[in-house]
């Protein structure tokens, strides 16, 4: 069961403005990435499901979090069908993000009532997302549709809340260009997780690292 309703964990992706998006097999790996970046000042954490066994290492990242990071939502990303959602949302998913749309993992999340925030690449997704009680929903990919998409969607769509993921940055600038536009909030990846940091156990380098980019949103949005 999810540890936060839909208003919670809506207001912590957005009053933070950051959702940091990691995956990795090793449970202890997660663990210590979670850690790090709720030490950072993240409180929303999206867990991507790709890899085999990812629910089990999402379960046992779900307690640590339970214990040692008691404000964070964890939620899970590349869901693409109801089942996954199902499976991930028993397991204590506190919401569900997906690269596609789906309509029927909207049902499932509706009825938990956990928020689904689906990948959507035109005006036409996000409206039939919206549709579905999708209150969040994900331009996807970021770096392929850019902030003039986004800009262009919230003038006739002002209430549109948004989440970019793909091309997202830890700097002002780039930062700086999706809130200008309108975003809710950003979801980033790689970007705060170096491949080579990670594997030198450097959690003060992700600690930091978010820091630095949620200061580049408090500052965006004061703009």
């Amino acid at each position: 069961m999810a540890k936060f309703d839909k208003i919670a964990v809506l207001e912590r992706m957005g009053s933070t403005g950051m959702v940091p998006v990691f995956y990795h097999k090793d449970p202890e790996v997660a663990k210590q990435v979670v850690k790090a970046c709720y030490d950072g000042g993240v409180r929303a954490f999206e867990f991507t499901n790709r890899g085999d066994f990812a629910h089990e290492v999402f379960e046992s990242v779900v307690k640590y979090a339970a214990v040692e990071c008691p404000d964070m939502a964890i939620g899970v990303g590349s869901v693409v069908d109801p089942a996954t959602a199902a499976l991930f949302i028993q397991l204590g998913a506190c919401f569900v993000v997906g690269p596609l749309f789906n309509p029927e993992v909207s049902k499932v999340c509706n009825r938990r009532c956990v928020p689904y925030t689906p990948g959507c690449g035109t005006v036409s997704e996000i409206g039939a997302a919206q549709e579905t009680g999708c209150d969040l929903c994900k331009v996807f990919p970021g770096d392929v549709l850019g902030p003039k998409f986004v800009k262009g969607l919230m003038a006739p769509m002002p209430w549109s809340k948004l989440m970019v993921t793909g091309g997202v940055e830890p700097t002002r600038e780039n930062i700086q260009s999706w809130f200008s536009a309108g975003v809710f909030c950003v979801g980033m990846g790689s970007k705060l997780f170096p491949k080579d940091r990670v594997a030198a156990g450097d959690w003060q380098y992700v600690t930091d690292k978010c820091r630095e980019a949620l200061s580049y949103v408090a500052e965006a949005r004061k703009q």
